[in-house]
């Protein structure tokens, strides 16, 4: 069974920056691709980044391109989010898993808090 811990989320002021971490228990890194989701309060799931196996390049949402990058480290079974220039709208419990989603995979997410 895999599991998929996040962590690095916590209160920010708007502006600010975060980095994300999350770490795998298994290798399947070497095989997925993956990506970072978030839930908003009273929103559905939402994909944020994903980042193919390789890990080249990463494809975001519109809300946070340009601010968001994705990375992955397949060595240390590691997926990362560097968040920059966070927003209140960023305020979301942040998951990582395959994608597409593999619902046996998810996390208890890291709640990043965006406020002044």
């Amino acid at each position: 069974q895999v599991q998929l811990v996040e962590s690095g989320g916590g209160l920010v002021q708007p502006g600010g920056s975060l980095r994300l971490s999350c770490a795998a228990s298994r290798s399947i890194f070497s095989i997925a691709p993956m990506g970072w989701y978030r839930q908003a309060p009273g929103k559905e799931r939402e994909l944020v980044a994903s980042i193919a196996t390789g890990g080249a390049s990463g494809n975001y949402a519109d809300s946070v391109k340009g601010r968001f990058t994705i990375s992955r480290d397949n060595a240390k079974r590691t997926l990362y989010l560097q968040m920059n220039s966070l927003k209140p709208e960023d305020t979301a419990v942040y998951y990582c898993n395959t994608y597409p989603v593999n619902k046996n995979y998810w996390g208890k997410g890291t709640l990043v808090t965006v406020s002044s």
